[in-house]
């Protein structure tokens, strides 16, 4: 029925996946980027340099970076083509080879996308909200792993940081997306774009396979504050939901159906599916900060 992660084996772990570094338009060093993260308690992250000619086509290798306690995993911001908005694509791939081929001059979005999958990479549309992605965009790029939900950089770019109204569009279509909420950190000093936004991984190991297996799995849920820790699903009667003290925790589905409890400070939640006429369900978190935290659409 779904992919909640939170009775499964292992233990979460917090993660960045879109990070930038001096190797294309970041302000820092590969070393500083990853001592920066390292040093805030994070248990890894993607360093996901764009993978442009400009930039001499960078695969940022971060393996030398990896310690016992923090680890990467290899990745890159992929481009090609250009959106209905006449933007260049950008394309979120976690868990790339280090020789991954570059874009031929006529290769489309979709097609690059999908020769990431092929190679083991998390795939996911980066920052809808803040380049205008529209629907015909998102169904012309095929399938991928996930869109990006939260964009840590976008907060002060444009205000445009938030982009669940295009995920929710799709997901009512019955298109099957997990989420994924991310700092893409640049670290230039004139946009605060650093621990906006994050995923907690569920897996057994620190290892960079076994978290990007999760990913892929969908074992993981986003945040930029509060934390969530169970959630149960009784389709047809009621979610059961364990967080950290909450102000209100909604379910939401299709269109405008959604179910929303109150609290000031509780953490344990139930909300009732009794008349809830949806294909699937997401649960928001929303802590006295206005933090919020998102567990992947789960499907009845």
């Amino acid at each position: 029925m779904h992919n909640l992660p939170f009775a499964l084996p292992g233990r979460f772990w917090r993660g960045n996946l879109h990070t930038h570094s001096t190797n294309s338009d970041g302000a820092y060093a590969v070393e500083a980027v990853c001592q920066r993260y390292r040093q805030a308690g994070y248990d890894f992250m993607a360093l996901t340099d764009h993978f442009l000619e400009r930039y001499n086509w960078p695969i940022t290798d971060t393996r030398a970076f990896r310690t016992a306690d923090f680890t990467t995993i290899i990745g890159a911001e992929l481009h090609t083509d250009q959106t209905e908005m006449g933007e260049i694509w950008h394309i979120l791939a976690v868990g790339l080879p280090l020789d991954f081929a570059t874009p031929t001059v006529d290769e489309s979005a979709a097609h690059l996308a999908q020769r990431a999958m092929a190679a083991g990479a998390y795939v996911a549309v980066a920052h809808p909200a803040w380049y205008g992605l529209t629907e015909r965009d998102i169904d012309a790029l095929g399938p991928v792993d996930a869109i990006e939900i939260f964009n840590g950089i976008a907060y002060d770019h444009n205000d445009h940081a938030d982009s669940w109204q295009i995920a929710d569009i799709m997901l009512g279509r019955g298109r099957r997306y997990q989420t994924c909420a991310t700092d893409d950190f640049h670290g230039t000093g004139v946009r605060y774009d650093f621990q906006r936004g994050w995923v907690w991984v569920k897996s057994e190991t620190l290892e960079p396979a076994s978290l990007l297996a999760a990913l892929k799995a969908g074992h993981y849920y986003s945040s930029t504050g509060p934390e969530i820790h169970d959630i149960q699903v009784f389709p047809g009667d009621k979610v059961l939901v364990t967080c950290s003290p909450a102000t209100r925790v909604f379910v939401t589905g299709k269109g405008s159906k959604s179910v929303a409890v109150g609290g000031n400070g509780e953490i344990n939640f139930e909300l009732s599916l009794r008349k809830f006429d949806s294909p699937y369900c997401r649960v928001t978190v929303r802590g006295a900060d206005g933090g919020r935290a998102w567990s992947n659409p789960i499907w009845f």
